[in-house]
């Protein structure tokens, strides 16, 4: 970080900054507006490509690009679109950007990334899905510096936050982003002043592969709901495929694998079933797919 920028940010204060903004996803999209609205010049926003996001032929971009175009923010695919020296940027802000920032740019134009669990712990592309993975009952988020390692660089300041025994991703993630788009603007207003080094074990959080997310009814329930929780999770239902977006643990139930009404039998208990979605089918209440689809003894989920 140069003398300069280090002197404007380690002081309360601060002057609105000239800022390149990176990130992709609709995570990303609160921070940015929360960025223009505090009077930081976002001089260009880089983002992913347009791509096709439905069944049609028709590409939509992402919804940072669609924020940004909204907002009257000069858009870019390239990272090196920073170090334009017509822009001027000071400082780049980075939220789930999803792609790695060469040693180059780094060393032109300093940058922070928000990210989303107490670092080190969760390193990586997952975080918030690996906590819920691994039953943890706190997570956060981290303003640290970037560098040219996973998530590595020194951190400025951290919140934690408690996670809901019941809370899926998508919900932990809002909550993330509320929290960390405040820490972001307070922390920029106020002054980044100096990083500390990042303390403990590091323990990393790779991209949720789809197998994943198959639910093996021999496992425990707890463990089952919290895969259900992450978002995306399956089973098959005769011989066809059952999504199965809502459900809570509770204490008895058939033997595992066996579903009786909406209730599907585990090793330690049974896993409830609320909401569903069919092969080919949007999401339903769990208690109209057992109606419809006449469940008979001796059916299970596989």
């Amino acid at each position: 970080m140069s003398g300069r920028l280090a002197c404007r940010l380690g002081s309360s204060g601060l002057t609105p900054l000239r800022l390149a903004f990176l990130g992709s996803p609709e995570a990303a999209v609160a921070p940015l507006r929360a960025l223009v609205e505090a009077g930081h010049e976002v001089r260009v926003v880089v983002s992913g490509a347009d791509r096709r996001r439905g069944r049609g032929r028709a590409t939509s971009p992402t919804p940072v690009k669609a924020a940004a175009l909204e907002l009257g923010l000069p858009v870019a695919e390239r990272v090196d679109a920073v170090l334009d020296p017509v822009l001027d940027v000071e400082l780049g802000v980075v939220v789930a950007y999803g792609l790695l920032v060469r040693p180059h740019v780094l060393a032109a134009v300093p940058m922070i990334n928000l990210h989303f669990s107490l670092l080190p712990r969760w390193r990586g592309a997952a975080p918030v899905e690996r906590a819920i993975l691994a039953g943890d009952a706190v997570t956060g988020v981290c303003l640290m510096q970037l560098e040219e390692g996973l998530d590595t660089g020194p951190v400025y300041g951290c919140e934690r936050v408690a996670i809901g025994n019941d809370e899926t991703a998508d919900e932990l993630r809002a909550r993330l982003v509320s929290v960390g788009t405040d820490l972001l603007v307070r922390s920029l207003g106020d002054g980044l002043g100096a990083p500390n080094a990042q303390q403990g074990e590091p323990t990393y959080a790779a991209k949720v592969d789809p197998s994943e997310l198959r639910l093996d009814w021999s496992r425990p329930a707890v463990e089952l709901q919290r895969i259900v929780r992450v978002g995306r999770a399956w089973t098959t239902f005769r011989g066809t495929r059952l999504g199965v977006d809502r459900a809570r643990v509770v204490a008895s139930g058939p033997a595992p694998g066996a579903v009786e009404g909406t209730v599907v039998g585990t090793p330690d208990g049974a896993l409830e079933l609320l909401e569903v979605r069919p092969e080919g089918r949007r999401t339903m209440a769990a208690a109209d797919w057992a109606r419809g689809v006449r469940l008979q003894a001796g059916d299970a989920l596989e």
